[in-house]
C-alpha cells in the first residue's frame, strides 16, 4: 500500500501505476465495498527497515485520505519496535554484546548528533554496536536481525507456508509482546475497521504476517489490505490476485491510492491526491542527525530499457506521483516542514524534472537517483542543480566496459560517464556510484576494466556500492540461459543462472573480496560509504553538513 521499494542496489522506493495496477474489493473476494466502506483506517509500516526517516508510502496515503476527509492513523511500527528493543536493559554474558547493550542509548544519541558524521570511525562503531544489540536480542527466537535485516534461521519470507506459520504463531516473533500491546491500544483508541500494511522489503515479511496473525486472533472481523513493493513483485511474478486468502482481504499491486479509494467507493474524478502527511511521525526518534523528508516525483522508471531490470520484468509503468505538478507538492512540503534533507525516491529523476529543479527556487538540501543522461554532461546544468540544493546524486554505472553496458541496454557511454563524474565533482555534488558485477554480459576481463575505471575516477567518486547481480525471475532474457531456483520458495524474486562465460557468483565474490575491495583507493571509498544506512546517511558526511555541525 503502497509504494514499493527496492530489492537491490537502490536505497529508495520503486513505484509504478496505471488503472490496471489495482485490485478491486470484489476481485479480492471481499464483501466490503461502496461509499463509506471504512470508518477509520490504520496504516502500518512494519519492521525491519532502516529507521532513519519516516515511511513515504503510508505518509502519501495518509495525506490523500485526510485531503478527502477520510480519517486514518499512521504507525511506523518499524521505528517503534527497533527503538523498544534498543532501549531495553540487557545483561549479556559475552563482552562485545554486553558493551553494545551498555552503550546503546549513547549510540542512539550519536546517530542523531551531526558532529558524529565528521568522525567516521565513531559513526561506524555506533552502527556496529546497535546492530550487535539487535542481533543478540533476536537469538532466542532463531532470528538474526539488525538495523536493516531480519532473517529467520528456519523460515523464509519467500515461502508462503512459512509466512502462514508466522501468522499462526505470532508469539515466536521477537517483537510479539510489544506489537500485540501496541496494536490493541491503537484499536481501542480509535474505532478501526481496516488496516493497511506497507510491505516493501523481505526483512519485513515475517513480522508483517505475525502482526496479521495477532489481528486475526483478536479482531477477526477487521479488514486487512496488503500492499507495497514486495507484494507487487509477488503478484506480478506468481500471476495471483491474493496468495493469502483467509488472512488478507486484498493484495494490491503498485501504489495504493486508486485501490484504496475504490474501497471507499470513490470515483477518481471525485477525490484529491493531496500531498504526503508527515505530521504524525515522531521526528526525534529517527536515527538521523536531522529531519529527512522522503518524496516521490514519479513512480517507476522513465528509461525502462535495461535488461534484467525488475521494473521491466514486472511490467511496471512510469508516471508522475499525482496529477498535480510534482514539484509544486515538493515545494509546499519543503515550506511547511522545513526538513534538513530531502530524499527524492524516484528510481531515476527524469531530466525534465532535474531541469525544472535547477531553474526553480532553492529547496532544502536534497539527493536522489539519476541516470547518466546527456543533460548532466553540461557543466552549467550541474551547477544549477547544486544551487537548487542538490548535495548528492546516486548514479548507476554498473560497469566500466562499454560492451557490457551495451549488452545491458543501459543507454550510456563510458565517455559520458567520465564527463558527468567530472562535472559533478566540479559543481560540488557528491557522486554515489553503483556497480553490478556478474551480469551475463560480463566476464573477468570486463570486471577488471570496471575496476580500472573506478581507480581512474576515484577522486570523483565519494561513495560506492559494489553488488553481485541477481536475475529477476521474470526477466525477458532469462530464457536465454539455463536457470535454476535461487532459493526454495513459491514467492521467488530471483533465479540463479548458468553464466555463459563461467563468471559465476563464487568467482565474482572472490574477485570482489580478494582484489577489488582491497585496493587502497577503492578501500578508501568503501570506508567513506556508511555501513547499513548507506545512501540514506551519506549526505550527512559531506562538508555542507559538517559546517552546520560547527566543524
Amino acid at each position: 500500500m503502497f509504494p514499493y521499494g527496492t530489492r537491490g542496489k537502490n536505497d529508495f522506493d520503486r513505484m509504478g501505476t496505471d488503472p490496471t495496477d489495482t485490485i478491486s474489493p470484489d476481485e479480492a473476494g471481499s464483501q466490503t465495498s461502496g461509499a463509506g466502506a471504512f470508518e477509520h483506517m490504520l496504516l502500518i509500516f512494519p519492521p525491519i527497515s532502516k529507521p532513519c526517516e519516516p515511511p513515504a508510502g503510508i505518509a502519501r496515503l495518509a495525506g490523500m485520505l485526510k485531503a478527502n476527509q477520510l480519517p486514518c492513523t499512521v504507525w511506523d511500527a518499524n521505528l517503534d519496535c527497533i527503538d523498544t528493543v534498543l532501549q531495553q536493559p540487557r545483561a549479556w554474558t559475552e563482552k562485545r554484546y554486553r558493551d553494545a547493550a551498555r552503550q546503546s542509548q549513547k549510540n542512539i544519541q550519536r546517530l542523531k548528533d551531526r558532529a558524529t558524521y565528521s568522525n567516521p570511525d565513531r559513526y561506524i562503531l555506533s552502527v556496529k554496536q546497535l546492530n550487535l544489540n539487535l542481533e543478540k536480542s533476536g537469538e532466542p527466537f532463531q532470528v538474526k536481525m539488525g538495523l536493516a535485516d531480519f532473517e529467520h534461521r528456519r523460515f523464509s519470507p519467500v515461502r508462503k507456508s512459512d509466512l502462514l506459520v508466522a501468522a499462526e504463531h505470532p508469539e515466536t516473533n521477537p517483537f510479539y509482546p510489544y506489537l500485540k500491546e501496541r496494536l490493541l491500544l491503537l484499536l481501542e483508541k480509535e474505532y478501526t475497521d481496516a488496516i493497511g500494511f506497507s510491505l516493501i522489503f523481505l526483512s519485513q515479511a515475517l513480522t508483517t504476517f505475525a502482526m496479521i496473525g495477532i489481528l486475526r486472533k483478536t479482531v477477526p472481523e477487521i479488514k486487512i489490505l496488503l500492499g507495497g513493493g514486495l507484494v507487487t513483485s509477488w503478484l506480478r511474478n506468481t500471476g495471483t490476485e491474493n496468495p493469502f486468502p483467509g488472512w488478507v482481504d486484498a493484495c494490491i499491486a503498485g501504489p495504493g491510492e486508486k485501490a484504496l479509494m475504490t474501497w471507499y467507493g470513490r470515483m477518481e474524478a471525485s477525490w484529491s491526491y493531496g500531498i504526503p502527511d508527515y505530521s504524525d511521525f515522531p521526528d526525534s526518534k529517527y536515527l538521523s542527525p536531522g529531519r529527512i523528508l522522503p518524496y516521490n516525483l514519479t513512480y517507476g522508471c522513465f528509461w525502462r530499457k535495461c535488461s534484467f531490470c525488475p521494473e521491466s520484468a514486472e511490467g511496471n509503468p512510469h508516471c508522475t506521483a499525482s496529477p498535480d505538478p510534482p514539484l509544486k507538492g515538493l515545494q509546499a512540503l519543503n515550506q511547511s516542514t522545513r526538513p534538513d534533507l530531502i530524499h527524492v525516491l524516484d528510481n531515476a529523476i527524469p531530466p525534465a524534472f532535474l531541469a525544472e529543479m535547477g531553474r526553480g527556487e532553492p529547496i532544502a538540501r536534497w539527493y536522489g537517483y539519476v541516470r547518466f543522461s546527456r543533460e548532466l554532461e553540461d557543466a552549467d546544468f550541474c551547477i544549477a542543480l547544486k544551487k537548487s540544493g542538490c548535495v548528492m546524486l546516486q548514479v548507476g554505472l554498473e560497469s566500466g566496459n562499454q560492451k557490457v553496458l551495451d549488452g545491458m541496454n543501459k543507454g550510456i557511454t563510458i565517455q559520458s560517464a567520465t564527463a558527468i563524474l567530472k562535472n559533478l565533482k566540479a559543481a560540488g555534488i557528491a557522486a554515489y556510484v553503483y556497480l553490478l558485477f556478474g551480469t551475463p554480459h560480463e566476464d573477468e576481463t570486463a570486471a577488471r576494466q570496471t575496476m580500472a575505471f573506478v581507480l581512474e575516477h576515484a577522486p570523483a567518486i565519494q561513495f560506492m556500492n559494489a553488488a553481485i547481480f541477481n536475475m529477476p525471475v521474470r526477466s525477458s532474457e532469462s530464457d536465454r540461459f539455463r536457470t535454476q531456483p535461487f532459493y526454495e520458495g513459491d514467492l521467488p524474486l530471483y533465479t540463479d543462472f548458468e553464466h555463459p562465460a563461467g563468471w559465476h557468483r563464487r568467482k565474482v565474490r572472490d574477485f570482489l573480496d580478494r582484489e577489488f575491495k582491497r585496493h587502497p583507493a577503492i578501500a578508501e571509498i568503501l570506508h567513506r560509504t556508511p555501513p547499513v544506512f548507506t545512501s540514506n546517511h551519506a549526505p550527512f558526511f559531506l562538508p555542507a553538513f559538517h559546517r552546520l555541525a560547527g566543524r
